[in-house]
């Protein structure tokens, strides 16, 4: 029999499956298998081609070379077969089935957080499935829908639809740490202070961007805390660690309160904001449709096409 007949589709699904989670546990319970069971499907999957395609130990699985040649050459065919089921959806009456989105932390807090609700009671058939990662992530690989990352870090070929028009990065503080210090009046002045940073996903530190008569020019801060979790830092801000900067959706809430105070106003600098992309310029299923159509009109309105890159040091978690 041919090594490569179509009853081998069944354990490559199961072996993607089993590389994206990178665990035979969280696939097995995705798919509601048990995990020896699993196990034995992607063992005899290797054996029937002949290769090792996972390294497993007792505290992780990953790809081999081969696994993740075969994983790359694979996923497309799978996509396409998701794709054809996911057109069944069509003939239902409403929307329905998992959405799955690849997405940053910030994106997540800033854009979708407070809407979720909503979505839910509108589209009670639709269950979302969202991975928070600031890594960019292959959609096709990793199976997911659609992505949100902002226009500067998206791949040229990419469908790219916007959400929630220009974002400010903004400086601010807690009252605690400013009591007895003088706030910065320029962004010079915060080499004296203390300031926490964000680690960008290359691996580089953030270098604070302001504006001045329409030009960008960035600032390298120094400071007692970095973090690759924006979320960390302004929560180490609220509670007195130094000044930090985050779009201003994430500490909108705290300057109304009077947690947080805003900082170097008048340099603040505007950016182009998040967009929602996927990789398939073929019909786009229902889910993702409503997705997009209910989330747009919520958010406040953007430009109608995708910025060119600005040339910012690694892209923002």
């Amino acid at each position: 029999m041919d090594r490569m007949s179509p009853e081998l589709l069944p354990a490559i699904a199961a072996f993607a499956q089993v590389a994206r989670h990178a665990s035979f546990t969280r696939a097995a319970a995705q798919m509601g298998v048990s995990p020896s069971a699993l196990s034995q499907t992607v063992r005899t999957l290797e054996a029937r081609l002949g290769v090792r395609l996972l390294d497993r130990s007792t505290r992780r699985v990953g790809l081999t070379e081969l696994g993740r040649q075969f994983l790359d050459a694979a996923a497309p065919g799978l996509a396409q077969l998701a794709q054809a089921v996911e057109g069944l959806d069509e003939r239902r009456a409403a929307p329905a089935g998992v959405l799955r989105l690849n997405l940053s932390g910030v994106a997540a807090r800033v854009l979708l957080l407070p809407h979720l609700a909503d979505f839910a009671a509108a589209y009670p058939g639709i269950t979302l499935d969202l991975h928070c990662d600031n890594r960019l992530l292959d959609l096709v690989a990793g199976g997911f829908d659609a992505g949100i990352r902002l226009g500067e870090s998206l791949a040229q070929d990419v469908v790219a639809v916007p959400l929630g028009g220009a974002q400010r990065m903004v400086c601010f503080a807690a009252p605690r740490y400013l009591q007895g210090r003088r706030p910065p009046r320029t962004p010079q002045e915060l080499k004296d202070h203390a300031c926490v940073n964000i680690r960008l996903t290359a691996g580089g530190l953030y270098r604070w961007e302001f504006a001045q008569a329409g030009r960008v020019f960035e600032v390298a801060v120094q400071g007692p805390l970095v973090a690759n979790d924006n979320g960390v830092l302004v929560a180490a801000v609220r509670a007195g660690a130094g000044i930090g900067c985050a779009f201003e959706g994430e500490v909108r809430a705290d300057f109304e309160a009077g947690t947080l105070v805003p900082v170097l106003e008048r340099w603040w600098a505007s950016f182009p904001g998040f967009y929602l992309y996927h990789t398939s310029r073929a019909q786009m299923p229902r889910k993702l449709r409503a997705f997009i159509d209910f989330m747009q009109p919520r958010l406040r309105e953007a430009p109608p096409q995708r910025p060119a890159r600005t040339g910012r040091k690694g892209a923002w978690p």
